[in-house]
């Protein structure tokens, strides 16, 4: 069976082929959900989001050309509709406790154990909490979307070098935050 590259499906969209668009959103509504959650940690509000790319996708569909790069042009749709859903609800920054998200514990796993990598998470969401709207947005789509430094570059409008530089400065600075967590509560 040959397999269609996503540019390929996305062309036979803008030719009027929209039934190719559902291949395109089982193939990247996840990892869309996935970012956008990241960036807002609303469960419903990212998938709100990730149906309003998609839309978009179709509405703007004769912004696509043959050699563009799917996955950046998405996520560069994807940026937008971030953009809007902040200014409009001004969810950005607004992380849920973590204890609004309970987890049954999973077979074999002790309690304790089941506390500590909650903890975890929540440290971790504290921390990304604390970065710069564009620090969190670019440590989520390099180390959460896994995207080559060159998707992220096109996603944000810079260079592959400057997405490297950024990643590792974004982490630093995601490092420094868990570093001070952890010293107050070393002290305590």
């Amino acid at each position: 069976m040959n397999i269609l590259t996503d540019n390929a499906l996305m062309l036979q969209v803008k030719t009027g082929d929209l039934d190719r668009m559902s291949l395109l959103f089982e193939r990247h509504n996840r990892a869309l959900f996935g970012f956008l959650f990241h960036m807002t940690h609303r469960r419903e509000a990212s998938e709100d989001m990730v149906q309003n790319v998609f839309y978009r996708m179709l509405k703007y569909r004769h912004t696509f050309s043959a050699d563009s790069n799917f996955t950046g042009w998405m996520y560069h749709i994807a940026r937008n509709v971030l953009k809007d859903q902040v200014k409009k609800q001004g969810i950005a920054n607004k992380y849920d406790h973590i204890d609004d998200h309970e987890e049954s514990i999973p077979g074999g796993i002790s309690a304790d154990e089941h506390l500590v990598k909650k903890q975890s998470h929540y440290e971790l969401y504290e921390a990304m909490r604390k970065l710069s709207d564009s620090d969190r947005e670019i440590l989520t789509l390099s180390r959460f979307q896994e995207l080559k430094y060159t998707e992220i570059g096109e996603i944000m409008g810079i260079t592959a070098g400057a997405a490297k530089v950024r990643v590792h400065r974004a982490v630093q600075e995601l490092k420094q935050i868990y570093l001070k967590k952890e010293l107050k509560t070393g002290t305590q």
